[in-house]
């Protein structure tokens, strides 16, 4: 059917998948999940996660479905502003997941139903809180059967959350190679031993291991009636604890601390922050994106004018302390997350496909390039053109700022350096981005030689 088309990364569950059709998003639930999509529904599970902020609502469509042949239902799930992956995430954020997860298995026992599965991959940031996305993770409980998504569960939340908290928050980003979540065998070996004397780590991860590598090629029958709805929920429990007890707090970082050791005066750090909000009413955006957004001071500019957006930097503490204080104000519409400009999220899984890549998930309306330049250009050698070309694939209107040679942070980087840059000049920056850019605007920031930017994507033949 023309203008329709399935969702890469929805093609592994046969009980439906999720698709495009003129741009509006749709899942279909095939007759195999009848059974289980009729009782979600009428035990009253649906109503209570949704009224609790625990799944994404949706609505039943009548509208023709993808696959005729399978469909039972076609349902229309409310939007997700932007999708992002666990190997995106802080700590903390990683830690809400896994115990929103929990929580939904727990409410799911009290009406009779489990969740399937425990992907990380399931709960999305939407509202600035961790929700389920996928209405078909439920199946009627069996008593006595084992939580199906418990091997899961450890994989994709206590694991890495251990290896982040008990030996380095960087560890997190194993999951980006590892997209069925860390083996467990490697987090064990990972992890410090003293970690074996805590009894959830030692039970769900030290030993946890060494079943499955036991066992491993074998086929292991669960006898009937060994879980009791008790014991599940004692293991949920317990799980619960277990996540509850790994903390991390962000701090010892140099751009943690950024906005502490800066060379702004307050005048001209205030100057900024009006000619930022000057030019985003500029370039009236819907959606914002903030390269290295540091703990997201200039992307609230944007959130508090109820702008949708997404704050990167490639600072696990600046990230945390970011999602902690949007966590602590409330803020629904200021997604913070990791990412290394200079090695971004791509396509992954399979065919490459199934997790999209960061410029597969643009482009922004206006993009936010504040103190960047020069660790791009200077730290990276990333020549300006390929600055500019990067940019215009993000965004078609750029908010950049340039700062000069003599600028004490652009010192700092050149201490212990070679100055091999060149064309690293005002001038040079704005013939170069000329090519891509038609300049709007420009002004130097007070009490600086720092100049701020705003720029519009030219259309292709334009020069």
């Amino acid at each position: 059917m023309t203008g329709e088309r399935r969702v890469p990364g929805s093609f592994r569950d046969p009980s439906g998948f999720l698709f495009y059709r003129e741009e509006a998003l749709y899942r279909q639930i095939n007759r195999c999940y009848q059974d289980n999509y009729d009782l979600l529904n009428t035990c009253g599970l649906y109503a209570e996660l949704v009224n609790a902020g625990l799944l994404i609502p949706h609505r039943e469509v009548d509208i023709f479905p993808a696959d005729p042949a399978s469909a039972y239902r076609v349902i229309a799930p409310e939007p997700v502003r932007f999708i992002s992956y666990p190997y995106e995430w802080c700590f903390s954020q990683l830690r809400d997941a896994a115990l929103t997860t929990l929580r939904i298995q727990q409410i799911a026992l009290d009406h009779g139903m489990s969740l399937k599965d425990a992907s990380a991959y399931n709960i999305q940031f939407h509202r600035a809180r961790p929700v389920l996305i996928d209405t078909l993770s439920f199946e009627k409980y069996a008593e006595g059967r084992p939580w199906i998504g418990y091997q899961q569960f450890c994989r994709h939340f206590l694991a890495p959350l251990a290896l982040m908290s008990r030996t380095d928050v960087r560890l997190g980003g194993l999951l980006r190679n590892h997209l069925d979540g860390i083996p467990l065998d490697l987090a064990a070996r990972l992890l410090p031993a003293r970690t074996k004397l805590s009894f959830p780590l030692l039970t769900h991860i030290h030993l946890h291991a060494k079943s499955q590598k036991k066992y491993e090629g074998r086929t292991v029958k669960p006898a009937a009636g060994k879980v009791s709805r008790l014991a599940m929920r004692g293991l949920i429990d317990n799980l619960n604890h277990a996540i509850k007890a790994l903390r991390w707090e962000a701090e010892g970082t140099e751009w943690a601390e950024y906005y502490e050791d800066t060379n702004y005066t307050p005048e001209g750090f205030r100057h900024k922050q009006r000619l930022v909000a000057e030019f985003i009413a500029a370039s009236s955006p819907q959606t914002v994106w903030d390269l290295g957004g540091n703990i997201g001071i200039f992307s609230r500019i944007a959130a508090e004018n109820h702008i949708f957006t997404v704050c990167f930097d490639v600072d696990p503490a600046a990230v945390e302390k970011n999602y902690r204080q949007c966590r602590t104000q409330q803020r629904d519409n200021l997604l913070p997350l990791l990412c290394d400009l200079t090695n971004p999220s791509p396509g992954a899984g399979w065919n490459t496909s199934e997790r999209a890549g960061l410029i597969e998930r643009g482009p922004a309306d206006t993009v936010l390039a504040l103190a960047l330049i020069h660790h791009l250009a200077i730290s990276h050698n990333v020549p300006l053109a390929g600055i500019a070309e990067f940019l215009a694939r993000l965004g078609r209107w750029v908010i950049i700022e340039f700062v000069p040679k003599d600028d004490s942070q652009v010192r700092r980087l050149l201490a212990t350096r070679e100055d091999i840059f060149g064309d690293y000049t005002q001038d040079i920056f704005e013939q170069v981005f000329s090519r891509t850019y038609e300049i709007i605007r420009s002004e130097m920031i007070r009490e600086s030689k720092r100049t701020l930017y705003l720029l519009h994507a030219k259309k292709s033949g334009e020069t």
